[in-house]
């Protein structure tokens, strides 16, 4: 066989050089995107870029050997040796400088493999192999395919701009001088690497990779940012249609240069100033680095995420623009896309387009993504699978709304991980109606460079509430004949409960005195939760025409959901949580302050024991604090310029000093375990686990829903199949794992409880029975 006979893919067929140019072609559209990263052009001494794309064109150039031939052309199952090591053997005939072959080998070994720890590493596989057994494996290779693809990769190399040796040597040992440069490569990465060293590793690797995979995926980059130079004038026009102009604090935002924090109530404009902010910082650092940065908008709640991209495509006027960054992605575009009506066919091209939306976004198709901040944290697990989302955030601009709703430990993740966007040229920006000092001092103290503080003016602002306090449960039978009386004088009320039962419990209560009534909380299947979130925005969403009715629902509602209501019952929380709240109500103070009804807490300790929480949910400390302070407001109306008082009053107690102590513990933590790269090529397999216990939950099929779960996975393309499937899926969390059972053939959890589409679920009964037949493999 001659070089065009090559084969890079069997399914479907393409050629070895055809993926390779379009591997390269991939390289630099990613540097024209990223642009140039200041710390990497000092630790590889300029030439950063330069390695990436050598390594882009050479990364598969060890698909030739015959047994590798003939596993795509399907002569033989498996080969059983891995082609990038062979790749290596080009590049010493191709590069001379060997500090920059060195670089170039790293990014072509480690695209598919971990060098040392994890199965099937590449030390396991060929460490101390001996020089007989190490040509006996990798050959036979076709000698004069290599010579030719030599010879292709140099003239291609030059073409490119890229240095390349043209001179072929007369004897081309690839087998031998790969086993040479892997010893090199060893030897290099075997003692702890400089802290910048480490993290170019692994960004070098996440461009190869990144660059890899768009080739293989034959996707493309998006290469224009939309929140950018010209946004400013597009929100501009869209205020001017509707009689409005820019705020002051959005105005500020407009101007402010370097990182923000922005503090502003719910309704005052808020997002459009973290965007307006967003577009100035495009702007600067595509000027300094002459690429085109991402923006990213993270946000807590999977509701709020949707309803989020779901307002930028409006603004942007095309929500192709949008990527979805969570993990059920795919089936947010599904129900965008999927009508009752449609028939089954319908359904599957449904799936089949939103499965490749979703795929795109994990491509990195978008400049634009809303997303929760875990899926750019995962970067922090570097490896194949993670290492091009660090490429990705180099020299990007981070938008993290609402910080109040994490926890302490996750929330000095999230700003440990805002440290190292930092270090790779990002600017990052803190929005929040309810942004305690605390807070932002621990954001100001995280950053090297200066961080400018925004705060929306409240002084001829409105009164939008007026505060009662009941010291009755929010179940007990009067706040409940309280509620059912203003739902029978016509209003729209907003219940929100801390649990999923005490709002199951009040809707089944109230439901038959509403005109319309919903409930939403995060146990629903996917397929209910995204009907419920439409109809509640269609029917209470703002600049719609008032109509009375009810909403019972969890903490889901407290972030960027764009809903309006006469009044609110709600259960005592922590005072972030309860102004969160608040904003749903009244919420462009189109009329005089409206009741915002505040019940106290039931304080118990949990199932597993410790300290009292309120409702099974929080934390006792703050929720008792808050309720003291608002007790001293009680009938007034509120003014919102006092609710930083308040919380700054809640953070000074020792309460906020263990928060503020924890949280920096946890940043320290994750600092030390996942972004020192001292090993960068060392299997993370371990830290995976540990990452996917604190960030993931786990979802499960009904024990009824198994038999339609099944036919969906029939349906259509695989893919397709399982994503009309997962619309049966229920979210729980980590600890509710125990009362599933695994179905292997299917590959998902089973769980037996009831059901209700109004309600959401129900008891669960526990496991089914497991039972063993003979021959199953335990």
């Amino acid at each position: 066989m001659e070089l065009p006979d090559m084969l890079a893919k069997s399914d479907p067929r393409e050629r070895l050089v055809d993926h390779l140019a379009a591997t390269l072609d991939g390289a630099l559209a990613l540097r024209r995107r990223v642009g140039e990263i200041a710390l990497m052009e000092r630790v590889i001494e300029g030439r950063f870029w330069t390695a990436v794309c050598l390594a882009a064109l050479c990364h598969d150039a060890g698909k030739i050997p015959d047994g590798f031939q003939a596993m795509l052309r399907g002569t033989t199952r498996s080969w059983g040796e891995r082609h990038e090591v062979v790749s290596l053997g080009f590049l010493p005939a191709l590069i001379e400088d060997e500090a920059l072959l060195t670089w170039v080998a790293t990014g072509v070994a480690t695209h598919h493999r971990s060098l040392e720890g994890g199965r099937g590493s590449l030390i396991e596989l060929y460490d101390g192999v001996p020089d007989v057994e190490w040509r006996d494996r990798l050959r036979p290779l076709p000698d004069t395919v290599a010579v030719q693809l030599l010879d292709w990769l140099a003239c291609t190399a030059k073409r490119a701009r890229l240095p390349a040796s043209s001179l072929t040597p007369e004897d081309l040992d690839v087998v031998g001088e790969a086993r040479r440069v892997f010893k090199l490569l060893l030897d290099r990465w075997e003692l702890p690497a400089h802290p910048d060293e480490g993290l170019a590793a692994v960004l070098l690797q996440g461009a190869v990779t990144l660059a890899d995979h768009v080739s293989s995926a034959h996707g493309s980059l998006h290469g224009v940012q939309p929140i950018g130079a010209r946004f400013r004038a597009l929100l501009e026009k869209a205020f001017a249609e509707k009689g409005q102009t820019l705020r002051p604090h959005q105005a500020d935002a407009a101007e402010a240069d370097g990182h923000l924090l922005l503090r502003a109530p719910t309704g005052s404009g808020k997002t459009e100033a973290g965007l307006l902010w967003a577009a100035a910082q495009v702007a600067e650092i595509a000027r300094r680095t002459g690429g085109v940065p991402r923006v990213f908008f993270t946000l807590p709640y999977l509701a709020s995420i949707n309803a989020m991209a779901v307002r930028l495509g409006k603004l942007l006027g095309d929500d192709a623009l949008v990527g979805v960054m969570h993990s059920r992605a795919a089936s947010y575009h599904l129900a965008r896309a999927i009508c009752p009506e449609d028939g089954d066919d319908e359904h599957v091209e449904a799936a089949k387009k939103a499965v490749s939306r979703a795929a795109a976004t994990r491509l990195f198709r978008e400049t634009v993504r809303v997303g929760t901040p875990y899926q750019i944290l995962r970067g922090a697990l570097a490896g194949p699978a993670h290492s091009g989302t660090l490429i990705d955030a180099a020299n990007s601009v981070f938008v993290l709304d609402e910080l109040h709703a994490y926890d302490p430990q996750r929330l000095g993740y999230i700003l440990a991980t805002a440290r190292l966007w930092e270090r790779l040229g990002g600017r990052v920006a803190v929005l929040s109606a309810t942004l305690p000092d605390a807070l932002a001092r621990l954001f100001q103290d995280l950053l090297n460079h200066d961080v400018r503080l925004i705060e929306a003016s409240t002084e001829d602002a409105p009164l939008r509430h007026r505060l009662g306090l009941r010291k009755r449960h929010l179940t007990d039978p009067a706040s409940i004949g309280e509620i059912r009386s203003r739902l029978l004088a016509g209003d729209s009320v907003l219940v929100v409960a801390n649990n999923v039962a005490d709002a199951q419990l009040l809707f089944t209560e109230l439901e038959a005195d509403a005109d319309a009534a919903f409930l939403l909380h995060s146990r629903f299947r996917r397929m209910d939760r995204s009907a419920l979130e439409q109809a509640i925005a269609e029917r209470f969403g703002v600049g719609r025409d008032r109509l009375p009715g009810l909403v019972v629902a969890t903490q889901v509602v407290e972030v960027s959901l764009d809903v309006d209501f006469d009044c609110l019952f709600t259960s005592a929380a922590p005072l972030e949580a309860l102004l969160q709240r608040f904003g749903r109500v009244n919420r462009i103070a189109a009329r005089p302050p409206a009741d915002v009804i505040v019940h106290a807490a039931a304080f118990a300790p949990p199932r597993r024991g410790g300290e009292d929480v309120a409702d099974g949910v929080y934390p006792k400390a703050p929720v008792e604090t808050g309720w003291h302070i608002l007790t001293r407001h009680d009938g007034l109306a509120v003014d919102e310029s006092d609710a930083r008082l308040w919380l700054d009053e809640v953070y000074a107690t020792a309460w906020g000093r263990e928060w503020r102590n924890e949280v920096l513990r946890s940043q320290t933590l994750f600092t030390e375990a996942f972004l020192g790269f001292a090993h960068p090529f060392v299997s993370r397999d371990e830290l995976t686990e540990r990452f996917d216990e604190l960030f993931d939950g786990t979802e499960a099929v009904l024990e009824r829903d198994r038999d339609a779960y099944e036919a969906d996975l029939a349906t259509g393309q695989k893919a397709a199949g399982r994503l009309l499937a997962e619309r049966y899926l229920v979210p729980m969390p980590n600890w509710a794992t125990p009362l599933t059972r695994w179905e292997k053939r299917l590959g998902v959890r089973i769980i037996n409880a009831e059901y209700d589409e109004r309600l959401g679920l129900g008891a669960v009964h526990g496991p089914a029975t497991q039972v063993y037949q003979a021959g199953e493999v335990l």
